[in-house]
């Protein structure tokens, strides 16, 4: 399955998705995205719908803090 298709993908799956390859195969969102050819902020958009957000220092998205 391919990052391209985030619009459209489960929202469980892609967290999982990303996050894996945040932590096995990119060093920040910005790599991940441009290697991917992905709008980061579509991205973030899409995981926000979902409470999650996207945490630089571990390099991870996670649900938001209240």
């Amino acid at each position: 399955m391919y990052l391209t298709k985030f619009e459209t993908m489960d929202i469980n799956l892609l967290l999982s998705m990303v996050n894996m390859k945040l932590r096995n195969d990119y060093a920040n969102l910005d790599e991940l995205c441009i290697q991917n050819e992905i709008n980061k902020q579509k991205l973030c958009e899409r995981l926000a719908q979902a409470s999650f957000e996207y945490h630089p220092t571990s390099n991870q998205f996670r649900l938001q803090s209240a």
